[in-house]
């Protein structure tokens, strides 16, 4: 259902000039606040969060177009005890490739997996994704450190089992103003189409601004139950995706082009939703 509604939002901002589908697409999971009732019967899908706390909270997975799209939400799902981040990831860009053109696939640390990185290659997909420093990456920072490089670039083979490997490039990045001495200055990032497509790493941050926005669409729930938790975090995003798409066809009908900063408030929005479906 929620990719029929988002399906049908892409046919009608599409038919304007101002509607660019860069190909950009971010992959998030996020989580609800933390849970801190009984979860008895609920230990495979309230199953904690994305740090290592003690805490238990509900997680979902979307995917979001960034870039020089307007940033709309293709898809959303649940994310359940036992699931590969390759299962999640393979699904949602099974959905973004159906609704749209995708060339780039943006992803934070907790995807840094060979697996996940060998199938979004093999979809033909470029990726971006920030790597976990293990010994041999905080052995090189400090050789950086020594030479005084702030940029370096290596060619790396992942392991995939079997006798078989993923082919992939480390790019060693100095952080601007880093409060740091030691190895903690240099970011590292895993890519299979050079460094000229870490630019585009910034445009991740747009899924973290989007996820503040949707909650503000969520309604508050004590209830456990799993659908309906997924229900109106899914509905959340999708009137988030509506907001932007008809922030896009105002900026165009007033002004001739689409700028990034909302002209229409997300309050406006939620009150025409409302005069027009009741809904609210």
């Amino acid at each position: 259902m929620y990719r029929q509604a988002v399906d049908r939002l892409l046919d009608r901002v599409a038919a304007t000039e101002e509607f660019y589908c860069a190909g950009i697409v971010a992959i998030e999971i996020t989580e609800t606040d933390p849970f801190t009732g009984d979860r008895t019967g609920h230990e495979d899908e309230i199953i904690g969060t994305k740090e290592p706390t003690d805490e238990y909270a509900y997680q979902w997975a979307t995917v979001q177009l960034v870039g020089n799209a307007v940033p709309l939400v293709l898809d959303a799902r649940p994310v359940r005890r036992g699931e590969s981040r390759k299962e999640i990831v393979d699904d949602l860009l099974d959905s973004a490739e159906d609704l749209v053109h995708v060339d780039n696939v943006l992803m934070d640390r907790e995807f840094d997996s060979q697996h996940v990185l060998e199938m979004i290659s093999q979809r033909g997909l470029s990726y971006v994704v920030p790597k976990r420093m293990q010994t041999s990456e905080r052995a090189q920072a400090k050789r950086l450190i020594q030479r005084g490089e702030d940029r370096y670039e290596t060619d790396r083979k992942l392991h995939l089992g079997n006798n078989e490997w993923h082919e992939t490039t480390l790019i060693y990045r100095r952080k601007e103003n880093s409060e740091h001495d030691d190895h903690r200055q240099y970011s590292v990032f895993i890519t299979n189409r050079g460094s000229g497509h870490l630019t585009e790493y910034g445009y991740r941050w747009e899924i973290e601004s989007g996820y503040k926005s949707i909650k503000r669409f969520m309604a508050a729930i004590t209830s456990k139950n799993f659908g309906l938790r997924f229900f109106y975090f899914a509905f959340a995003c999708l009137l988030y995706s509506i907001w932007r798409a008809v922030d896009l066809l105002v900026q165009v009908e007033l002004t001739g082009e689409y700028d990034h900063s909302p002209l229409i408030t997300a309050d406006n929005t939620l009150t025409l939703l409302k005069k027009q479906t009741g809904i609210g």
